[in-house]
């Protein structure tokens, strides 16, 4: 008897072998799809000729639904609150144009102005009363967050606490419901598997610094400034790391009793440590500010449910797996072999036993953008033969699919995982 999509998954993240490859797109907000790239796709694949849902406006990622699901042989659903970074609930949909001119719905609260050069400002919560929290390039295909600070950092007065208070809070009954009805949902009418997809922490993560669901930031918010802090207000930022851990506990026990053991991931952070060419941050210092707290909230994961912890961390992060697996990472994303020293040979036969990985499929910096049809199939099919023996890999490509990639080029990707799926269940 075949087992469906959860099973596989369940599998795939104990390094079971699951018979074939689990495949992810659009389960969380960094692996996705690009929503011009999600329409050439659907329009490729002769779906119904629809909007595309921008459910995450900060990438302009589209929503994958069932359809694109169906056709595509997706394994992996996101459950979240159903809110975005920029702190408006994804409901009351209504048409807006991408700046490619593709037609698009965005939720009731994507509220937005353009600028003397065409830029596009957004505002956060949806409320045009508050100053601008997000710019997006006339042209471009995401957006970038501003700077904003209401009341400067000051050594002698500033509390973190006090400062992150309104971007870090414990979920309010109206998101758990939110959360509960989707797994429900999913759980009793589907085979999908089940990832917590809103991150449980955002510990350095530069896409929430700046707070783009707050109204008024207060204390320090600019990225190079909070860089700085490392070493001119270590306690500030050891305090701000310490509240988000014990948010996130508390968040992750009432998410518990709302789901139960339905769901199988959990998305604990989003924070990059990795360049290019190596991380940014020493290992001793990813152990001064980092380890302890992810060590809290991952050891109260691994006690009380039977989640996998997944970490995304983009970029050339080889010197830091040990403490990322010392601080209870059971799943790495995106898996970045294009980064400096990430070669997946490597990865898999050195830490496969230990780390699940999710990405790395294929590169979307260079070859599923720019490459040929036949650069794209050959390069999937060198991964998953790489990766996918034994279990511990979900399919998915490196970081989002970006806005200009040609369905040509999606439609080999999917090509080369269903030849790849063909050969494991002839075997």
């Amino acid at each position: 008897m075949a087992l469906d999509s959860r099973e596989r998954l369940i599998k795939t993240i104990n390094h079971e072998d699951p018979g074939k490859v689990v495949v992810d797109m659009g389960s969380t907000t960094v692996t996705g799809i690009q929503a011009h790239a999600l329409r050439l796709l659907r329009e490729k694949m002769g779906l119904e000729e629809k909007p595309v849902k921008v459910n995450e406006p900060f990438q302009l990622l589209g929503m994958i639904e069932e359809d694109t699901r169906e056709c595509l042989g997706i394994d992996v659903v996101g459950i979240d609150p159903n809110y975005t970074v920029y702190g408006f609930e994804n409901k009351d949909w209504k048409p807006w144009t991408l700046p490619s001119g593709d037609p698009v719905e965005v939720a009731g609260g994507f509220e937005v102005k353009e600028g003397p050069d065409r830029e596009i400002y957004m505002f956060p919560c949806g409320d045009r009363n508050t100053k601008p929290c997000a710019v997006l390039m006339e042209g471009g295909y995401f957006f970038n967050n501003i700077t904003r600070i209401r009341k400067p950092y000051d050594e002698a007065t500033s509390s973190a606490r006090e400062d992150f208070k309104n971007d870090f809070a414990v979920l309010s009954e109206h998101k758990l419901r939110n959360v509960e009805e989707k797994v429900n949902y999913y759980y009793n009418n589907t085979g999908y598997g089940m990832i917590y997809s809103s991150i449980l922490t955002a510990m350095g993560d530069m896409g929430f610094l700046q707070g783009p669901a707050v109204k008024e930031p207060d204390g320090i918010r600019d990225p190079q400034e909070w860089l700085l802090a490392y070493y001119t207000a270590p306690d500030y930022v050891h305090d701000c790391y310490e509240m988000q851990a014990e948010i996130a506990i508390e968040n992750a026990k009432l998410l518990k009793e709302a789901t139960g053991d339905k769901m199988q991931v959990m998305m604990v952070s989003g924070t990059d440590f990795g360049t290019q060419n190596g991380p940014y941050i020493s290992k001793d210092m990813f152990r001064e500010f980092y380890l302890k707290p992810f060590q809290k909230v991952n050891g109260w994961i691994h006690e009380n449910t039977n989640w996998k912890v997944f970490f995304h961390t983009c970029g050339s992060i080889v010197e830091l797996l040990p403490d990322l697996y010392e601080a209870g990472v059971d799943i790495l994303n995106p898996v970045q072999c294009s980064a400096e020293g990430m070669d997946p040979v490597m990865l898999k036969q050195q830490w496969g036993d230990r780390f699940v990985f999710w990405g790395g499929g294929v590169d979307t910096q260079k070859t599923l953008p720019f490459g040929t049809p036949e650069e794209v199939y050959e390069e999937v099919s060198q991964r998953l033969g790489i990766f996918a023996p034994g279990g511990g890999f979900v399919f998915n490509t490196i970081h989002n699919v970006q806005g200009p990639t040609d369905a040509e080029n999606l439609e080999a990707m999917f090509a080369a995982i269903a030849d790849y799926n063909k050969k494991m269940e002839n075997k």
